[in-house]
């Protein structure tokens, strides 16, 4: 069963119905129990990143997330469930966030002729031993809706990366950790192929 992390954020029921279209039990939820009862969780959400925090501690799920990224299951962040799993963001001054990952969340710059957010597809160059982009090709599309993005302190957790405005790391894995900073979920055949490799860990 994968537990989907309700904390009132938006975008988590189409998350839901990826999963379930791929065949897996998905349940939304913010009871602890159930979360850590789980064989996998996600933590989906588009919105910003200190109401994102609050809520996170309002419902006592900050506790619940390290407890299970402790126990070993595969956990995913998706869109701002990426970004909370970071130290901070430029979203939010003084907000800190779950601080699993180390690195931070910058605001993309406004001087380059970008559009912000960027709203659309961009091609991903994919790391060659990724497990969440297994048996995907190199320089694949997919579906980004930001206005933020990850800088990882440590390159060697970034899975993919692209290019907009600035050097995004648009997914990163360590041991049972997985985040994606664009929407699986949106992002046709080839999202529902990661989220597939996710189910199958």
């Amino acid at each position: 069963m994968i537990a989907i992390i309700d904390y009132d954020a938006g975008n988590i029921k189409s998350v839901e119905k990826a999963f379930e279209y791929l065949g897996q039990k998905a349940v939304v939820t913010r009871d602890g129990s159930i979360i850590k009862s789980a064989d996998k969780i996600v933590l989906p959400g588009v919105g910003a990143f200190g109401d994102a925090m609050r809520k996170l501690d309002e419902y006592g799920l900050d506790g619940v997330i390290r407890e299970t990224v402790d126990m070993g299951k595969p956990f995913l962040g998706i869109c701002l469930g990426l970004q909370l799993l970071f130290d901070s963001s430029e979203e939010s001054d003084g907000v800190k966030g779950l601080g699993i990952l180390k690195g931070k969340i910058h605001k993309f710059p406004g001087d380059k002729g970008y559009k912000i957010p960027q709203i659309g597809w961009n091609s991903l160059e994919i790391r060659g031993d990724s497990v969440l982009f297994k048996d995907i090709p190199n320089q694949s599309y997919v579906y980004f809706v930001h206005s933020y993005y990850l800088k990882a302190e440590d390159e060697k957790i970034v899975a993919a990366s692209t290019d907009y405005a600035a050097h995004v790391h648009a997914a990163v894995e360590r041991d049972n950790i997985f985040a994606c900073q664009f929407h699986p979920e949106k992002s046709g055949e080839v999202g529902l192929k990661i989220l597939a490799n996710f189910a199958g860990l």
